[in-house]
């Protein structure tokens, strides 16, 4: 039976030029390369100059995922950005990108799931052009983490950068198979009762400022393993496929050993999982499509592959995408 899938047409990326090393980070704060590289993986991060927005970054990221899969932006009819950082309190920056792309029917929003938006940024898309309401959209994750990262902290501030990536999805119509093209599968979860456990301390609804990001790393791992591996197997088990036959995991950038512990869990070869922190940092909600964008360009993706993307963050939210490329 004929069904529609949401296709992968294009994917882009964009980071600032400003690098900062783990050497650098020992001017900031009392840390060292070894200690940060031993608990994260992380060596270096991008983070936005001043006055570089977040819809600066999801601008340059939507472009170039629109020239790579040729389509024209007055085709689009859908810009959801997945954003914890966003330009403004209101409008959303989705509508910000919207107009600087230049178009000009549909709809554009943003989605708050801190880590994991653009997973749910995916499935919300998804659902939209299965559905038939809209034809094409493109899905950001767009951050300028630096902006609320409290810089006296040594846990917290060596751990995230800034960056967006970008996907153009096209409804098409496929057989209705799990060997169809474009997204087969996706699931989304939270649980508030662990919501003190990653979040910033500040809110126009509540302090009225910004705020900074507060995190407890120990309970945020123990979760995160569990989480993460759970939502991958309930993917696998509606798709019908086992863990072995994933071609490549595409997993939200947080820590290494986060990364070798679902691994571990699921039985899954280290050479099929894409691995950007030790460059990037966490990159919140722009970090899963950063890392898409990187197997691309590094010619690890070809069509037909089984791509399983996966994150968790704040809330604590957590999901997975599973897609035929």
């Amino acid at each position: 039976m004929a069904v529609i899938r949401s296709v992968i047409r294009g994917v882009g990326a964009h980071l600032p030029k400003r690098v900062i090393t783990n050497a650098d980070m020992t001017k900031i704060v009392d840390t060292s390369d070894d200690w940060i590289v031993e608990r994260t993986g992380i060596r270096e991060r991008h983070i936005a100059e001043e006055g570089e927005r977040t819809s600066d970054l999801g601008v340059a990221a939507a472009k170039q995922a629109l020239v790579r899969a040729g389509v024209d932006p007055v085709d689009i009819d859908l810009v959801i950005c997945a954003t914890a950082t966003p330009d403004r309190t209101f409008p959303a920056t989705a509508v910000t990108i919207q107009r600087a792309l230049g178009v000009t029917k549909g709809a554009a929003f943003d989605v708050q799931a801190v880590c994991s938006g653009f997973v749910y940024a995916l499935t919300i898309a998804d659902n939209f052009l299965k559905s038939g309401q809209f034809k094409r959209a493109v899905v950001i994750g767009a951050e300028t983490f630096s902006r609320i990262l409290d810089w006296s902290d040594r846990a917290t501030c060596v751990l995230f950068g800034d960056g967006a990536g970008a996907v153009v999805l096209e409804a098409q119509p496929q057989h209705g198979t799990r060997e169809d093209r474009g997204i087969l599968s996706t699931c989304i979860r939270s649980d508030g009762r662990f919501e003190e456990l990653l979040y910033v301390d500040g809110g126009p609804g509540s302090t009225k400022t910004v705020g900074h990001l507060r995190m407890n790393g120990r309970e945020v791992f123990r979760h995160a393993v569990q989480k993460i591996a759970g939502v991958i197997e309930e993917t696998l088990v509606t798709t019908g496929y086992a863990a072995d036959e994933i071609d490549l995991y595409v997993p939200h950038q947080a820590n290494k050993r986060i990364l070798a512990g679902v691994a571990k869990k699921l039985g899954v070869e280290p050479e099929r999982i894409v691995v950007t922190l030790d460059r990037h940092g966490n990159t919140s909600a722009a970090s899963v499509p950063l890392a898409l964008n990187q197997a691309f360009e590094q010619h690890r993706l070809k069509e037909g592959n089984l791509v399983l993307m996966e994150a968790m963050g704040g809330g604590l939210t957590w999901g997975a995408v599973l897609a035929r490329w």
